[in-house]
């Protein structure tokens, strides 16, 4: 990613980062990309819950790592009056404070945002849970999974008749952080006319449910339920998997021009005035029969081969890649820079996930490794708040840090 010369966007902003687990610090993650100073505060002596998922190397998590690189660690117990005091101090030199507890979590502590906004009137409180901060469902607990189910994810996901299927990672947990960093770039934009902050609220529920693109048009119009159709989109067809003589290729006709196209290049200009196949509609209607039409053509030719002869025709086609083609990919893991080798104090070298946003003048680079619990507490403590070396070790010896 970028080089250590180039200046970065978000230079200059401070975030204090008290998220756990997938959808927040994935989001600080992002900030802190593009040269925002992340803050990530945990609970002493245990730290956040994603230190305990593998895959583990040295007794460090990989997966904690990778999550949580660009910024500096901090432990701080936020039940007792010192910590507090210490976290008052932090917010009042901070523009955004990012967290994902239950609603009502840190009202109780006394650290809501009605109260931090009072020592702070710039802060941007940006809180991610399962259901957002009001409504019937904002107490009930949330993890990815049941975003998925209840944002109607899985409802679509999956083998026609099959189970309801989770997608093949925490996408609910990614949309979240997502739609969280965003609201902290609305928030920070608006900041610079209002000149006071505001409280961010992303749910994951919420989330998903926004990213179902045309699952609920569909249904506001006709009434239809969308079920569970594979590989296939329910608004376009040909766009699914074809099987080859190797494998499975994707071939995606959006429109009729590529559809016609298509037809002619493997001589079957029968199914551009096939009565089944006439209209978009139509052809979705009748994917299936279409398909195994397709299929007598792909099933005789290898992956390589079909995507070459598409892609010639300027057809949109591409193989289904599995992790170890995708790192080894020139175009993703090299000029795309999707995976970053960094450098460990206690893991090694390791590769982590790259930033897909390229700011072209400004670009995402890896400035530090994940913290290791509690590494930067005497950098925050002394040389951020002036503490003292005698206070601090009066934090430690009491459980405050």
């Amino acid at each position: 990613m970028g080089n250590n010369n180039q200046p970065q966007a978000l230079e200059g902003v401070r975030v204090l980062d008290l998220t756990r687990v997938v959808a927040g610090p994935y989001g600080g993650s992002i900030l802190g990309d593009f040269g925002a100073e992340i803050i990530k505060i945990e609970v002493p002596g245990r730290g956040d819950d994603a230190r305990g998922y593998g895959p583990y190397r040295n007794g460090e998590s990989m997966y904690f790592a990778n999550l949580n690189r660009n910024k500096r660690g901090m432990t701080l117990n936020l039940k007792t009056d010192e910590g507090k005091d210490i976290f008052k101090k932090l917010v009042s030199k901070a523009d955004v404070l990012l967290e994902n507890y239950r609603p009502g979590v840190m009202d109780k502590l006394g650290l809501g945002y009605g109260e931090l906004k009072k020592i702070n009137p710039r802060l941007i409180y940006a809180a991610c849970s399962g259901f957002g901060s009001y409504g019937e469902y904002s107490q009930r607990p949330g993890y990815d999974i049941i975003s998925q189910g209840m944002g109607g994810l899985m409802s679509v996901t999956g083998a026609p008749g099959g189970d309801p299927t989770r997608s093949g990672n925490a996408m609910g947990d990614i949309l979240g952080g997502m739609n969280m960093i965003m609201g902290v770039l609305l928030a920070l934009h608006a900041r610079e006319r209002t000149g006071v902050g505001q409280r961010v609220d992303v749910s994951l529920v919420d989330s998903v449910v926004a990213s179902l693109e045309n699952a609920y048009i569909r249904f506001f119009e006709s009434g239809e339920i969308p079920v569970r159709s594979g590989n296939a989109y329910a608004s376009i067809a040909p766009y699914d998997t074809y099987h080859a003589k190797d494998g499975h290729v994707i071939i995606a006709c959006g429109n009729q021009k590529l559809y016609e196209k298509f037809c002619k290049l493997i001589d079957r200009e029968d199914m551009i005035t096939d009565e089944r196949f006439l209209t978009v509609p139509l052809r979705v209607k009748n994917n299936l029969i279409q398909k195994a039409e397709i299929e007598k053509w792909t099933i005789n030719k290898t992956v390589d081969e079909i995507v070459s002869i598409i892609l010639g025709a300027g057809i949109p086609a591409g193989p289904i890649y599995n992790v170890k083609q995708i790192v080894e990919n020139n175009h993703i893991a090299g000029d795309r820079e999707m995976f970053i080798e960094t450098d460990h104090p206690v893991i090694g070298k390791m590769k982590v996930n790259g930033n897909p946003i390229k700011l072209m003048d400004m670009m995402p680079r890896i400035n530090r490794c994940a913290p290791t619990l509690g590494q930067d507490n005497q950098y925050v403590l002394k040389e951020l708040l002036d503490y003292t070396d005698e206070d601090i070790n009066s934090f430690t010896e009491t459980g405050v840090i």
